[in-house]
């Protein structure tokens, strides 16, 4: 019994005339999209702020009536803002940032404003990927004309309209009530450690997550330079 005949298999090629893709032409890879690095981002912020309210007080410690009383003097009332903002720094915060989101859900045209400026950033230019050119009205903008563009557009919506004053006042309000509760809440049953007192700043609990975004943000905004 005889074997069948083996055929010759050949690739097929293009026919002549046919579109190849660029990236096959040149033997490079496409740019990679700006997916990645936002969730990147999501996921620093994510972790940064669920580490940092892991670090908060008890509430009831912070509202205990029984621990407030006037100060004597000034100086005694500064002293017991820095203290206390060194053991309740993550109630603080969580404070300031519940005023400044309650002031922008009641003002919901500045919300809007803001999150358009946001989006604005992230999308257009923080991580819109490098081969998508922004084309307005039929022309086609570069990076720096973007990035020119966000910078006047984020002067006009903070300080031409009522998101600046939103966010001054909110920040404000919130600093005075922690400066308030500070100032009347006595700090000698709280014990401090020595990591805590030597904290620098009253946003370091932020430093982290800042640090974070900007390393994530860094390769998108390395591949415009």
């Amino acid at each position: 019994m005889s074997s069948p005949a083996v055929l010759p298999i050949s690739n097929p090629q293009p026919a002549a005339g046919a579109a190849v893709p660029a990236a096959a032409n040149s033997g490079q890879p496409q740019p990679p999209i700006a997916t990645p690095a936002f969730r990147a981002l999501i996921n620093h912020l994510s972790n940064s702020l669920n580490n940092g309210l892991s670090q908060r007080r008890p509430w009831a410690e912070l509202a205990d009536r029984s621990a407030f009383s006037k100060p004597e003097s000034l100086s005694d009332a500064a002293l017991r803002v820095r203290k206390n903002y060194s053991y309740f720094r993550v109630n603080y915060l969580t404070v300031v940032a519940a005023v400044l989101a309650f002031s922008l859900i009641t003002n919901p045209v500045s919300l809007i404003f803001l999150a358009a400026l946001l989006a604005a950033w992230l999308f257009g230019y923080l991580f819109r990927p490098s081969d998508s050119p922004v084309v307005l009205f039929g022309r086609t903008f570069s990076d720096r004309e973007t990035l020119g563009i966000l910078i006047v557009l984020s002067v006009v919506v903070i300080f031409l309209t009522s998101v600046g004053s939103v966010l001054i006042s909110a920040l404000l309000a919130g600093v005075a009530v922690v400066c308030v509760h500070g100032a009347f809440r006595v700090p000698e049953d709280l014990f401090l450690d020595e990591q805590e007192n030597a904290s620098t700043g009253f946003l370091s609990f932020l430093g982290g997550a800042a640090s974070n975004a900007a390393a994530a943000a860094a390769p998108a905004v390395a591949s415009r330079v």
